[in-house]
């Protein structure tokens, strides 16, 4: 599928174009300012008004991050864990032996987990650590009780920190899992994988869930509003697995909507809608929903896309490049 088809809909011309000043490895919302990660350092807030400010909060590479309404927190090369507001940023700890921070989650009520090479932290009333079995690729809360998951070296790890006597749940699967999410229901878990390939649990009894055929490894996940679909990255068309009812995507095969010739690097699902942006290694950005309608957001560039992120009212959609070129969308 060309990008310069005349048939499409566009709403490039709403894009506000931001000056991020490097490379962008993420992006949230904090209300309705967008706060683009910058891969070293510091964090560029586009406020409402047009205005622009950066915000240095680490002393080197950002690795991590994990956001919600209020706050962004993060992790550095620095071996700093970062809270971020609207106004100020403070550390909340930092590695006693000043590892590198890679992953950071965030759960229920505060609770705030971050892992450097195989240690997994948790802070919530208290602060709590655990020993994964290698280093760990990704963490999740899960939505219901006060239970973490960890992905890591042949499988998967869940652990409730304040079950102190109660043994962590093991899921085994051969290989590197590199990333991890949970269903909205809490069902089931998902892990990234360095093979091209996603691998699934269903959390009610651990029977697997092997999700294949992808052109390169996924690294990117987001769950439709609802939580009946989930988005991924890593081949050249729209890949959405379903997640209806009690059995997931188990004997089923995904959705596959908006091919192009070009692989999509990052996905975001709208928080209330069936439409999912995609972001590709042209340059592109895409607007699909579920039934295959298709916007387009952003024109091909010099860059990939790295980074996207809808509002909570969905009426804003910010997006950032490797190349260092930002925008957020105002969308009708």
């Amino acid at each position: 599928m060309s990008n310069t088809r005349s048939d499409i809909v566009s709403v490039v011309e709403r894009t506000r174009l931001v000056a991020a000043g490097g490379a962008v490895v993420a992006v949230h919302f904090l209300r309705r300012t967008a706060v683009f990660v910058l891969s070293e350092e510091a964090l560029v807030f586009a406020e409402p008004d047009g205005e622009t400010r950066r915000m240095a909060i680490h002393g080197g590479a950002i690795l991590a991050t994990a956001a919600e309404g209020e706050r962004i927190v993060s992790g550095g090369d620095d071996g700093k864990v970062v809270t971020t507001d609207i106004e100020s940023s403070r550390v909340l700890a930092m590695d006693p032996k000043h590892r590198w921070i890679d992953h950071v989650a965030l759960g229920r009520d505060g609770a705030i987990a971050w892992s450097a090479g195989k240690s997994v932290f948790v802070q919530a009333k208290m602060l709590r650590t655990f020993e994964a079995p290698s280093t760990v690729g990704g963490l999740a809360f899960l939505p219901k009780g006060f239970r973490l998951a960890m992905a890591h070296y042949n499988g998967a790890t869940l652990w409730f920190p304040n079950a102190l006597q109660a043994e962590p749940e093991r899921l085994e699967w051969k290989g590197s899992h590199l990333g991890a999410t949970v269903s909205p229901d809490g069902h089931f878990l998902v892990t990234t994988m360095q093979e091209p390939v996603l691998h699934g649990w269903r959390l009610s009894d651990g029977e697997h869930i092997p999700m294949s055929g992808y052109d390169a490894r996924v690294r990117s996940l987001s769950w439709s509003a609802g939580g009946e679909w989930l988005a991924t990255s890593g081949a050249t068309q729209l890949v959405l697995w379903p997640f209806h009812g009690k059995d997931g995507p188990m004997g089923k095969t995904p959705r596959l909507l908006t091919p192009t010739d070009y692989r999509i690097d990052v996905v975001a699902c709208h928080p209330r809608k069936a439409v999912v942006a995609a972001g590709y290694g042209n340059g592109l950005i895409l607007l699909t929903r579920i039934d295959n309608a298709i916007i387009l957001a952003k024109n091909v560039g010099d860059a990939p896309v790295s980074a996207l992120a809808w509002s909570a009212d969905g009426l804003l959609l910010a997006w950032g490049t490797e190349g260092g070129e930002a925008g957020v969308i105002d969308l009708p």
